[in-house]
């Protein structure tokens, strides 16, 4: 937390949601194997709880003194970004017809007092929103909110269906409702607790020039045109904390939340919906919590494999541009054990299976070009690679000693009287 910054009276805080897998845990209010048990109670929705009045709504700014440049939003990626940027914003809009809301996380570019762009590639959720409210030739109302109960902050990330309201979701993690009050001048509920809240609209057809951006990928993503927030309203506690998260070159803030969101709705399908024996998921932080998804099975039959790779794409959410299935013996977050079952499970010319004309992921530099210029993302056209490397038959025995003989060493070590060696001192 940062407490004296420049231009601000707001202290800021980076890392209390993601900055490590331990971290996240602790913001479910649990431990590390206690995350999938938590993740599950949010399929159970609990609707939010509208309240008459909440801390959000302590102070007021209206009109020309709701100004968000006084948010002490950073230059992340300096020399490269155009200006500051919100990398924690929790935007809730809403479905037109069905009234239901969403809450997402969209990079938030501030553009002047009561300006912003927000970058909404055409899958995300508030497309949907701006998209039918055009239709019609409305506006789309919308709220940026700052700082919430933690839970809230995960499932904002997280890829829920079309449809599912996250505050709900959040609501059936915790075992109750989250409590709302209604927005003073859009027709939104927020989270009463939140720090801040920033009210607002995106005019109809307003678009312009948004980005570049250091993302998730560790390179700068390209800027485009995308549309335009203009702020009504600011409302926050009395002294309140602004939040951020740290993204840009992985690991990160942001590839530690959107890892573990991601690999629990991957699991949930594969387990829940098409009944796999799946062990366990893990989308590498590496990959920017996208490109690389690793599972590992109790294989029934040879299908399988395949089934889980074809059951991930389906999903809507662009993980897994390379899938890699392994058995459950295999612990597919130590790097060394998947080269091992890569190297000694896989035969390229059987194993391999290469998807064409698929999704691809958002900001992917490594997009193919078409004329020397790079397709505009609506156009863009990837591929996928799946990889079987499970045991395709019975295999020989491990070349290891027995269990029992390693964990009596283990047990006796102290016994033995062999100390660490003490590593050289390196000058610095």
């Amino acid at each position: 937390m940062f407490d004296r910054i420049k231009g601000s009276a707001m202290p800021f805080v980076v890392g209390i949601l993601g900055g490590s897998r331990r971290i996240y845990a602790t913001a479910l209010e649990t431990d590390l194997d206690g995350v999938w048990e938590k993740w599950e109670r949010s399929k159970n929705l609990v609707p939010p709880r509208l309240v008459k009045s909440g801390p959000c709504q302590d102070v007021v700014h209206m009109g020309d003194e709701a100004n968000i440049e006084t948010l002490p939003a950073a230059v992340w990626t300096v020399g490269h970004d155009p200006g500051p940027y919100h990398t924690s914003p929790f935007v809730i809009s809403r479905d037109p017809e069905t009234r239901v809301p969403n809450v997402g996380v969209y990079r938030v570019q501030v553009k002047g007092p009561r300006k912003t762009g927000l970058m909404i590639y055409p899958p995300r959720n508030m497309n949907q929103h701006i998209r039918k409210n055009e239709s019609r030739g409305c506006a789309t109302e919308a709220a940026i909110v700052f700082g919430t109960d933690p839970v809230i902050g995960l499932t904002a990330v997280s890829p829920f269906p079309y449809g599912v309201d996250e505050l709900a979701a959040a609501g059936g993690i915790r075992g109750e409702p989250v409590d709302v009050v209604r927005c003073l001048t859009v027709d939104l509920e927020v989270p009463a607790t939140a720090e801040i809240v920033v009210e607002g609209k995106v005019p109809f057809q307003a678009r312009e020039q948004e980005g570049p951006f250091g993302e998730y990928a560790g390179y700068m993503g390209e800027g485009g045109i995308h549309p335009v927030f203009e702020v009504n309203c600011i409302t926050h506690r009395r002294n309140p904390i602004y939040q951020a998260f740290m993204s840009q070159m992985p690991p990160s803030e942001s590839s530690c939340i959107k890892s573990f969101g991601r690999e629990m709705e991957v699991r949930r399908h594969l387990k829940n919906n098409l009944g796999l024996p799946v062990h366990d998921v893990c989308i590498t932080e590496s990959s920017g919590a996208t490109a690389m998804l690793l599972i590992s099975m109790r294989k029934q039959n040879r299908f399988q494999p395949l089934k889980a790779m074809m059951g991930a794409w389906s999903l809507a959410i662009g993980v897994g541009k390379i899938t890699i299935v392994m058995d459950e013996d295999i612990d597919i977050r130590d790097p060394f054990q998947v080269e091992w079952a890569l190297s000694f499970r896989m035969q390229p010319a059987e194993d391999i299976h290469i998807v064409r004309n698929t999704d691809p992921m958002a900001l992917d530099p490594s997009q193919p070009l078409k004329d020397g210029k790079k397709l505009p993302p609506t156009e863009q056209v990837s591929s996928k690679i799946g990889i079987d490397a499970t045991r395709k038959f019975p295999y020989p025995p491990p070349s290891v000693p027995p269990r029992e003989h390693l964990e009596r060493v283990a047990a006796n070590w102290a016994h033995y009287g062999i100390r660490e060696v003490p590593q050289p001192r390196t000058e610095t």
